[in-house]
């Protein structure tokens, strides 16, 4: 299912009349005439081509999608609005908006317009809930060095690129996710808190505890927040300074053990389940989903881009394949 959607129906479905034939449509109502999408990495982006003319009156460019995707909508040309939580964010060439997880997102075109719509899994790693929860429900224009260096690097981002390695594009990705956390913080009007020592070697402290029962499906905040003697509170509030919950920090050291156990060349490769097991996932379906939506490929395909490099899977774009070679043994 294609995360952004034209509301209207196919326009092959209904033969279009002529533009003789057309009368003339409401002021402000919009027609989306295009949408291309392809992917790079986790980061699936869709580019939109849209205008007032001709027909579908009353229509707009929905890009509510999964509930489980967070989009970001950038303007390339024209203006629009996005209306999003029941609030109307005037949008320009160069602006961009942020809209979390499960809140429908509708696009409001009223003159010719083009602009890019990146979106993420929810469960990739990015941004926490709160960095959304900040980012979310504001248009950002170019007035500040970091929102106008967020722009800059997804308009860069928007480009198809014909090839290019798999781990590469997830850099790319999690760099533009960094942006969008500094951006956050930003927002805030908050600057970074010096961490005190005490803190430091504490967090220092759950991490060598976390990473040595890593593999343990049992390990939670509660135990660990027990074996240190203190609250889970606190431990959410020491995980803080890190920008990550407790539970995610585990579950991407997990990943990292699993992604480097798969992209191992071997005569008699463990199965995907085995690894999953062996790294404290309980569920191999949920194990595979949270892997794909942060490295952009399942665990299968990895493990078989590791094994045979013709087999490395290619993800179609409108500019060709992107990732057509094998990950590098970790």
């Amino acid at each position: 299912m294609p995360v952004l959607t034209l509301a209207p129906p196919s326009p092959g479905a209904v033969p279009a009349p002529s533009a003789a034939q057309q009368p003339a449509p409401p002021r402000g109502v919009p027609y989306a005439a295009s949408i291309a999408g392809h992917r790079l990495g986790p980061l699936r982006i869709s580019s939109i081509v849209a205008g007032p003319w001709p027909a579908a009156h009353g229509r707009n460019v929905v890009l509510c999608g999964r509930e489980e995707h967070v989009t970001v909508v950038l303007p390339h040309h024209g203006t629009a609005a996005l209306l999003l939580d029941g609030s109307r964010l005037p949008l320009r060439p160069g602006a961009f908006a942020v809209a979390r997880a499960g809140r429908p997102v509708v696009l409001e075109v009223s003159e010719d317009f083009s602009g890019t719509a990146f979106h993420w899994l929810r469960e990739a790693a990015g941004p926490t809930e709160d960095d959304l929860l900040e980012l979310s429900g504001t248009a950002f224009g170019t007035d500040t060095g970091t929102a106008a260096l967020v722009a800059a690097y997804l308009g860069r981002l928007a480009r198809p690129v014909v090839s290019l390695d798999p781990q590469v594009a997830t850099r790319l990705v999690t760099t533009a996710m960094d942006l969008l956390t500094v951006l956050a913080h930003e927002h805030r009007r908050r600057e970074a808190r010096p961490v005190p020592e005490e803190v430091r070697v504490t967090i220092a402290r759950t991490k060598e505890y976390i990473l040595r029962r890593l593999g343990d499906p049992g390990l939670t905040p509660e135990g660990i927040a027990a074996a240190h003697h203190f609250s889970v509170r606190y431990l959410h509030k020491l995980y803080q300074y890190e920008g990550v919950t407790v539970g995610r920090w585990i579950q991407r050291r997990r990943l990292e053990m699993c992604r480097r156990e798969l992209g191992r060349p071997s005569a008699r490769p463990a199965t995907v389940a085995a690894v999953a097991g062996r790294w404290g996932f309980v569920s191999t379906s949920h194990f595979s989903r949270v892997f794909r939506a942060a490295y952009g490929v399942t665990p299968r395909e990895w493990q078989a881009g590791a094994r045979e490099p013709g087999t490395w899977p290619t993800v179609p774009g409108p500019a060709g394949p992107i990732g057509a070679t094998r990950p590098e043994t970790v």
